[in-house]
């Protein structure tokens, strides 16, 4: 059966995951709380499914993950048609998220970038354009991109070569990064009213 096949290697690749990326995992969650609760913000980007999961995270962040809260700053660079477009015209595809980054980070802010590979062109070119202008970056990634993975100031690697399977662990990390945003800010508003 097909369905019962696709769980058991997806839970076979969620068990080699909790082994062996849950430091980069927290990690990634402490950088992104504490940037969104002091002010600054998240900058999302991926091609495809990860530019779907980009827009994921943005709007877990800005609306909510689970509890009732602030809105918290973040945007998926994956979203304007008009400008992804028009940089991909005017300069060439693998510029559309860097320019997006030049305009919108600042330092402090973080780059969350999402590639299955790690060496999607236009997600690297992002990354970089994040840490010269003093952003903290992130890559979220599976096994082929774990050399990719280490440029970064957090690299998370997911350990399994499918697609799918990187996929569905990369939604994961994001809902454990919302979920500790939730909990820190909790943490430090009940901390504010002792």
């Amino acid at each position: 059966m097909l369905w019962k096949a696709h769980l058991s290697e997806m839970a076979a690749s969620a068990a080699a995951a909790a082994e062996q990326a849950g430091e980069s995992v927290e990690a990634a969650a402490r950088l992104v709380a504490d940037a969104v609760l002091s002010g600054r913000k998240v900058l999302a980007f991926g091609n495809g499914g990860s530019a779907a999961q980009a827009q994921h995270l943005a709007a877990e962040l800005v609306v909510r993950y689970r509890d009732d809260r602030r809105a918290l700053p973040a945007v998926s660079l994956t979203t304007d048609t008009s400008i992804l477009t028009a940089c991909a015209n005017d300069y060439d595809f693998s510029r559309v998220f860097a320019r997006q980054v030049e305009a919108l980070g600042a330092p402090g802010d973080v780059a969350f970038g999402l590639s299955t590979s790690g060496t999607s062109p236009n997600v690297v070119a992002a990354l970089e354009a994040a840490r010269a202008r003093g952003l903290a970056t992130v890559l979220v990634t599976g096994e082929k991109g774990r050399d990719a993975a280490a440029r970064w100031d957090v690299g998370v690697v997911l350990p399994s070569t499918e697609t799918a399977h990187v996929q569905e662990l990369t939604l994961a990390v994001l809902h454990v990064v919302c979920r500790h945003v939730d909990e820190e800010l909790a943490r430090r508003d009940g901390a504010q009213r002792r």
